[in-house]
């Protein structure tokens, strides 16, 4: 499987919102998650999507959230648009993990209060494990993406009440 290969079928899951895509072919796994275009708020035609590739055998991340290990209590009804509210964004393009890894404590839950240089949860890009850290003292008001989930620049991590 090519890389021209790759694009067409990430193309194909977008055109026909398919939810989850594996192929193993040649040693290579490639899994390729859709998701449904962004609200309304969003350009037309604006769509999400995630792709990972690994070499055969190696564990993916969950499709899901396991229960009780990625559970988060429901988040307060406020407005994202909360003044009191200070928004952690991605910094990277990567896959989001609430842990080090599947047998480690999760980082932070709602409701956890954190202070400055905390970690609040990983990013893996390319490989490698980046660290994101808090940077003001708060308490967890949301969680937005799930554990395993593929996130872009800039997209919505944590809400902090502060």
């Amino acid at each position: 499987m090519n890389l021209k290969d790759i694009l067409e079928l990430i193309d194909k899951v977008a055109d026909r919102n398919i939810g989850l895509v594996e192929i193993e072919q040649a040693g290579v796994r490639v899994r390729i998650e859709g998701r449904s275009p962004q609200p309304a708020a969003a350009a037309p035609g604006a769509e999400s999507r995630g792709a990972s590739f690994e070499p055969a055998g190696a564990p993916l991340p969950p499709a899901t959230p396991s229960p009780g290990r990625d559970a988060q209590p429901a988040a307060p009804p406020e407005d994202d648009t909360d003044p009191a509210w200070h928004i952690v964004t991605s910094p990277i393009v990567g896959t989001f993990y609430r842990a080090s890894n599947p047998e480690s404590e999760i980082f932070v839950n709602v409701g956890d209060r954190v202070t400055k240089g905390k970690v609040l949860c990983i990013i893996e890009a390319m490989k490698l494990m980046n660290e994101i850290e808090s940077d003001i003292d708060g308490v967890i008001a949301r969680i937005y993406p799930q554990n395993g989930q593929p996130i872009e620049y800039g997209e919505r991590l944590f809400a902090v009440r502060i």
